[in-house]
């Protein structure tokens, strides 16, 4: 589609609207907007107050995802979403996910503002709970969304507040039965597609010194959130060396090895990313002159391959049992929890492709490492793009900075791809 034949989108709209949520979901520190919690909820009635007065429809399902719709020339085509989160992480950054929604939302009120139809139905779809950090289990509110949640995710505390999953759905007057059952507003074949527009969590745009990106990928992931390295506790003084069984040296020893495995299958070619993100000893307990006697531990394995994934697994379980050994100390990994690899649709990644291209705006293509809600649909069998902003300061932090200009862009680029969807 010419780009004069298509309407601008709001983007005085969506500057506001990015001002609106900064405002409200504040923390003295950064943003917070907890899933299923006030943060989120504000920003959920904020979406749906704005459509509502374009003009859009708007409607939740069983879980709480929003949906604004535009409804378009042929009914029997089925509905495109433009997608992305609300919530954040505590005390993150104000655009990572909701620069995906607001997307949306500028693209489709300047389109209904000014008559313009597409050739489908096209939604924005606001979806729940992706940052894990507040329900330990990946993807709640698209795998709600498509009736594909595990009955035993509704049982999961919520990490600060310690109530379920269903009982802050519940709270919000969403309907957890319905969702146990697995009901959907909408099934995969009843989508066209899924597009989500996000900020790049990494610094690979900002240092090539371009706005945008073309996602090719999502990695998958396997995660041990809660492991634990025990030992035994003793008198820092009076313990000799071949008599400890000091769970920091066990977990020192485990995440140096791990890290040279790492370092190893990376040179063999292997797309792998690994991180340790917690590693502390028991405040109750630990002391300058005790010897350790335990140490928790977290693990986040990431990859688009599924074998390396699986090495990678074997690895840690076979590394644990050695080194337990070694200091006679006890890995307790508990429960596993993970994601798959997604591959992005290719028709749709031309498309967007092309749009950048006629626009004139410089862009790459890249991997995801990072996951999101697109390999869900992806995963599901519904065609699925995403489109990078480039973003300053990276993500999941206060210093989040993405530019409005280069949102702008990666907008114009995602308006035209969808309108130019037949």
């Amino acid at each position: 589609m010419a780009a004069s034949a298509l309407p601008e989108p709001d983007f005085k709209l969506a500057a506001q609207l990015f001002d609106m949520l900064a405002q409200k979901t504040h923390d003295t520190v950064g943003i917070t907007r907890a899933s299923y919690g006030e943060g989120e909820q504000f920003a959920h009635d904020l979406i749906a107050q704005t459509g509502r007065a374009a003009g859009l429809a708007t409607t939740t399902d069983a879980g709480g995802n929003l949906y604004v719709t535009l409804k378009g020339h042929d009914q029997e085509k089925g509905i495109f979403l433009i997608a992305s989160h609300l919530d954040s992480v505590p005390q993150g950054g104000n655009f990572d996910g909701a620069a995906g929604v607001i997307a949306g939302i500028a693209i489709l009120t300047a389109w209904k503002r000014t008559g313009f139809v597409p050739a489908g139905d096209v939604a924005v779809l606001a979806i729940r709970a992706e940052e894990s950090t507040w329900f330990p289990y990946s993807y709640v509110g698209s795998k709600a969304a498509l009736g594909l949640l595990p009955k035993f995710a509704l049982e999961i505390p919520r990490a600060d507040t310690g109530r379920t999953l269903a009982q802050h759905m519940t709270e919000l007057g969403f309907d957890p039965a319905a969702v146990r059952r697995g009901e959907a507003l909408f099934r995969p074949n009843q989508l066209r597609g899924y597009v989500e527009l996000h900020i790049e969590q990494g610094p690979v745009l900002t240092g090539r010194d371009i706005p945008l990106a073309l996602v090719t990928g999502i990695r998958g992931s396997f995660r041990y959130r809660n492991a634990r390295v025990l030992g035994e506790y003793g008198h820092s003084g009076a313990v000799p060396r071949e008599y400890r069984h000091d769970a920091v040296v066990a977990a020192a020893d485990f995440v140096t090895r791990l890290n040279s495995e790492w370092e190893r299958l990376e040179h063999e070619g292997h797309d792998l990313t690994v991180t340790i993100g917690k590693l502390f000893t028991d405040p109750t307990q630990h002391a300058f002159s005790k010897i350790a006697g335990e140490v928790s531990i977290c693990i986040d394995v990431r990859s688009h391959s599924k074998p390396t994934l699986a090495v990678v697994k074997t690895l840690v379980n076979a590394l644990a049992a050695e080194i337990a050994k070694k200091y006679g100390a006890k890995f307790e990994l508990g429960p596993l929890t993970g994601s798959e690899p997604a591959e992005m649709d290719r028709d749709l990644l031309d498309r967007f492709t092309s749009s950048a291209a006629n626009l004139k705006i410089p862009h790459i293509q890249m991997a995801s490492g990072a996951g999101h809600d697109a390999a869900v649909y992806a995963s599901a069998g519904v065609p699925a793009a995403m489109i990078f902003v480039r973003n300053q300061n990276g993500s999941h932090n206060p210093d989040e900075a993405m530019r409005l200009e280069d949102f702008e862009l990666a907008v114009r680029v995602l308006a035209h791809g969808v309108a130019g969807l037949s």
